[in-house]
């Protein structure tokens, strides 16, 4: 396949962009210094340049409480950015993945949220998010919605690396005891993604990694335990404590619907996921040193 994978330097999009090479896919990567997914001449001259079969849109803009006070940029990004693409992706009969967030649904329900829970966003993250799902699905039929969450994974900020590296240095840790997700290794969401690109059946996924979820402190948690880092203290504090400009779901756990249906192999658990990752990381220090 011809992939053409945007947000290229982001965590998700260097993971995605690394297994479709890996799977002898000609692959064209572009981050958003190069692609500015919300002009449209830009989309224009990329696309004819490179025809692709398959766009995987992995960039956004992921800034949650940068997004409260910047309303216009989050619906440029997270919104226009999607529909522009997913035109384009119809001119060429190109298939469309265009990621979104656990961060559509509200977080009040007690379980897991899955395809058939209303999406009710509350933030303006959240709201710009959904958006762009919406636009994208009436610019386009031939797209696929991939909606995940607590993502992290090598490259990239996000805050098991930064725990991880903060607690080496023997940093005060804080984690939020109050806010419960599914974990989610950035491969293992790439290279479910790819399978849904071979599928092609348009819709919404939710890619999460198995198992019940955890808080951000339990995730914390175990991931010092797995690294032998035990002896950091590590405080735990409630959402309410931080005072962040944009409110967050304190539940927004996922689960597919129709992943088993199509026969897809389960997600591997998300401490397993962690495993690897702490493992990884702790190779890469050493090699460092």
């Amino acid at each position: 396949m011809k992939v053409l994978v945007t947000g290229g330097g982001g965590l998700v999009g260097r993971a995605m962009s690394e297994h479709c090479a890996a799977e002898g896919d000609d692959v064209f990567t572009f981050d958003h210094r190069s692609l500015d997914i919300s002009d449209p001449s830009s989309l224009r001259k990329t696309f004819t340049a490179t025809k692709p079969d398959v766009v995987i849109n992995c960039a956004a803009w992921t800034d949650v409480d940068g997004c409260e006070s910047d309303a216009a940029h989050a619906e440029a990004t997270n919104a226009l950015g999607p529909e522009l693409l997913a035109t384009s992706c119809r001119e060429l009969d190109a298939l469309l993945i265009t990621i979104s967030t656990d961060y559509v649904f509200d977080g009040t329900k007690q379980g897991f949220y899955t395809q058939r829970d209303q999406p009710n966003p509350i933030s303006v993250y959240g709201r710009s998010k959904l958006e762009g799902e919406r636009r994208a699905q009436a610019a386009w039929a031939r797209t696929i919605i991939v909606r995940s969450g607590y993502i992290f994974g090598e490259g990239g900020k996000n805050f098991l690396s930064t725990l991880l590296l903060r607690a080496a240095r023997h940093e005060p840790l804080k984690a939020i005891s109050d806010m419960i997700g599914t974990p989610t290794y950035a491969p293992h969401l790439a290279r479910r993604m790819r399978e849904l690109a071979v599928l092609d059946l348009p819709g919404v996924f939710h890619v999460v990694n198995g198992g019940d979820g955890a808080s951000f402190a339990t995730f914390a948690q175990t991931a010092l335990e797995i690294a032998g880092l035990t002896s950091v203290p590590l405080e735990t504090v409630s959402l309410a404590d931080l005072s962040r400009p944009a409110p967050r779901p304190r539940n927004s756990r996922m689960r597919c619907l129709w992943s088993e249906a199509l026969n897809l192999d389960p997600m591997p658990h998300w401490t397993d996921a962690l495993h690897t990752f702490v493992n990884l990381q702790s190779g890469s220090q050493s090699a460092a040193v």
